[in-house]
């Protein structure tokens, strides 16, 4: 299964963490540049203002959109992405933080995850892992990484949303 591609208006409109306002002034990626049938889920980096994130994960068809704010302390060892799992740690992984949907988000209420840092994941679990033992499937568990990823992106952002 791949993530549906979604138009601006739908990414959008599918924010359930932000004001009218702050939906406004997302700048989006360039959507027709991305290979939506690499992607597990849709991450990006403010361009203007690094320390923001934004995510869309693929709900059953629908896109949900997370504002994540990456916090300003760093951790003291190298920690792994809790979405993708990769022990390889290809890139920087960090905390961010996000708001929860609705009155819970607008009474300070928050959830955070540590992320690769510019959203790498989908293309670290299709990498295939180094062999575990003799006769171990490389591709069932890179398939098992992916699902794993959609599973644990997905699982967040209703966090996010289901909070309202």
């Amino acid at each position: 299964m791949t993530m549906t591609p979604f138009t601006d208006a739908q990414l959008r409109a599918s924010f359930v963490n932000t004001s009218q306002r702050e939906r406004a002034g997302i700048v989006l990626p360039g959507l027709d540049a991305l290979r939506w049938t690499d992607l597990d889920y849709l991450g990006w980096r403010d361009r203007k203002q690094p320390q923001l994130g934004y995510v869309v994960a693929d709900v059953d068809g629908s896109p949900v959109g997370v504002l994540l704010r990456q916090a300003e302390a760093s951790t003291r060892s190298r920690p792994q992405c809790s979405w993708c799992d990769d022990v390889t740690l290809p890139n920087d992984v960090v905390f961010f933080g996000a708001k929860r949907g609705g009155r819970a988000g607008r009474n300070g209420d928050t959830v955070g995850a540590l992320v690769c840092d510019e959203f790498q994941c989908s293309g670290n679990v299709r990498k295939l892992p180094p062999l575990a033992y003799p006769g171990f499937d490389r591709e069932a568990a890179r398939l098992k990484r992916i699902e794993a990823l959609r599973s644990h992106v997905r699982a967040f952002a209703l966090t996010i949303r289901d909070s309202a």
